[in-house]
């Protein structure tokens, strides 16, 4: 796990998370008024029905086919507003947990990664105090060997959940 930093990782969600977020906002923002839209022309279209009731029948006629057309363009309107509500903002939604795992991973990454070198501290230190006791150098890389392949363990372990 030693190495290299998690740096570039860590802005790129950053990054994910700040626009992801204010594109799901903007697409909702455009959903609301589409359907706000919608919405105003629906009363348009019973405005219209109400009015082709006080006219004549020629005008009357004429008027409730305006109306229905309108209704018809508003049902596409309609059929557009669940359209973008499943397949754009569900899934940037769900994307929003992706990130929030993923951020939570980089965490425990990590997290194993100042534990791995602070016992590769110990191991250095060990090392200067006792450079010729073979035995307790001997010991201290085993329980490094130990503690890493723990510590990747519970780092395994814990991103299965």
């Amino acid at each position: 796990f030693l190495g290299r930093t998690l740096e570039p990782e860590v802005l790129i969600i950053t990054n994910v998370e700040k626009h992801f977020g204010n594109m799901c906002q903007r697409f909702a923002e455009y959903v609301c008024s589409t359907a706000k839209l919608r919405d105003k022309a629906d009363n348009l279209v019973r405005e219209i029905g109400r009015y082709a009731d006080t006219e004549t029948s020629n005008l009357k006629k004429g008027m409730r086919q305006f109306a229905g057309h309108l209704a018809m363009i508003e049902d596409y309107r309609e059929a557009r507003v669940e359209r973008l509500k499943a397949k754009v903002i569900g899934p940037l939604k769900s994307y929003g947990s992706v990130v929030k795992h993923t951020r939570k991973d980089l965490k425990a990454i990590q997290s194993v990664r100042n534990r791995e070198a602070k016992h590769m501290t110990r191991l250095e230190k060990t090392i200067q105090k006792n450079p010729f006791d073979w035995q307790i150098i001997f010991q201290a890389k085993s329980e490094l060997q130990r503690q890493c392949l723990l510590l990747g363990f519970n780092f395994h372990s814990s991103c299965k959940r």
